[in-house]
């Protein structure tokens, strides 16, 4: 059965053991690893690889031994509690031994959990689980965390947040990797260990980590700064450096919304950037009705670039965006 982004995450929090098993796939290496780890973690507990209730094994190795996962599924375990066999970096060099598994598997068998990279609709081995009446197949999008995953990560380190830190975690989600959104909770989790108070957004503040490196700093106050005739080179240089667009449009959105709430509410903590007194300047020169307006322009940029219909060099619709926001800048 295929499961629905919604639906995918209700059911990594709370599984069911007695199902054949979980399919779980898609393009960012980091997102999919994550999602399979909390699955495991919810469905096995914290203990399973010492109760040995976990079997690893590589999609490479399987295809040397087929043998090897039906074999996990059918081992009798020492301890009590659900049993996995997890296959890793799957693809369709081992589906007829996954489609065999699948039909093999009886209740009380260990679960069958599979992570795989990008699987195209035509896959035999996103075919079998889809197609599978007790297996799912979940894809993992190159989407931020939502409002709902973060409060359960917020959830599971005891952490109340306040408001103005929920939309400042809203920000930090969209502009890190996932990886790095992780580790900015648990070093949120170990600043907050012996403060029983909420989560408020100076917390954040202090947690957070600086926006990007100088090169990137550099366009967005080029941006910022209305410095037009300086966008090309700079640019130019990014473009060498291989940096994506859309992790640069990215970027410049939580710039400007850090702007925006600077302008609107003078007394909000600024947070993510290297020099607060020049961001300080930057939000006083645009004025909170302008800083709206290039919000507008950049989300729609964002937009464009995640159409799957876009096809124009994806660097040169950010340059043209950003030239766009410096001659709104320089208006007076």
């Amino acid at each position: 059965m295929k499961l629905s982004p919604r639906d995918a995450n209700a059911y990594f929090a709370r599984p069911d053991a007695s199902k054949t098993g979980l399919l779980i796939y898609g393009g960012d290496a980091m997102r999919v690893a994550l999602k399979r780890q909390e699955f495991l973690k919810s469905l096995l507990g914290v203990n399973a690889e010492e109760e040995m209730r976990l079997t690893r094994m590589q999609a490479a190795d399987l295809r040397r031994d087929p043998a090897m996962l039906l074999d996990a599924i059918k081992a009798v375990g020492f301890f009590p509690g659900p049993r996995a066999a997890f296959v890793e970096d799957a693809n369709d060099n081992i589906a007829q031994i996954l489609i065999d598994s699948l039909a093999d598997w009886l209740p009380g068998d260990a679960q069958i959990v599979v992570s795989a990279g990008d699987l195209k609709k035509t896959s035999k081995v996103l075919k079998a689980f889809e197609a599978h009446k007790t297996a799912f197949a979940a894809a993992i999008y190159d989407n931020p965390p939502d409002r709902a995953e973060i409060e359960r990560l917020l959830s599971e380190a005891r952490l109340t947040p306040e408001p103005d830190a929920m939309a400042a975690l809203t920000d930090l989600a969209r502009a890190l990797d996932p990886g790095d959104f992780r580790q900015t909770i648990e070093k949120i989790t170990l600043y907050k260990l012996n403060d029983a108070g909420p989560l408020s957004s100076e917390d954040v503040v202090a947690c957070a980590p600086t926006s990007t490196e100088a090169e990137v700093d550099d366009i967005l106050h080029v941006v910022a700064e209305a410095r037009a005739g300086d966008i090309g080179p700079v640019m130019s240089k990014l473009q060498g450096q291989g940096v994506n667009a859309v992790t640069l449009t990215i970027m410049a959105i939580r710039h400007f919304r850090t702007l925006y709430r600077i302008a609107a509410n003078p007394g909000a903590p600024i947070y993510g950037v290297r020099d607060r007194d020049r961001a300080t300047r930057q939000a006083k020169s645009w004025g909170a009705a302008k800083l709206e307006m290039a919000l507008g322009v950049l989300t729609d940029t964002d937009l464009t670039l995640r159409s799957a219909g876009q096809h124009a060099p994806a660097l040169a619709l950010v340059e043209r965006a950003f030239i766009r926001l410096a001659m709104l800048g320089a208006q007076r």
